[in-house]
């Protein structure tokens, strides 16, 4: 069985407040990627595990 990899991708247009959260209760256990762009450049990637 072959083993692919999905990627969601989101656009979120404005923010009443600075602070930003991501509720990942509901993902699958394993290891995830996540990358911050800004202007089409990564400004911080985080690796975190469930």
């Amino acid at each position: 069985m072959a083993k692919y990899n999905k990627v969601y991708k989101g656009d979120l247009k404005r923010f009443t407040d600075n602070k930003i959260y991501i509720n990942v209760n509901y993902l699958k256990k394993g290891v995830y990627d996540l990358h911050i762009v800004y202007k089409n450049k990564v400004v911080k990637q985080v690796t975190f595990k469930t």
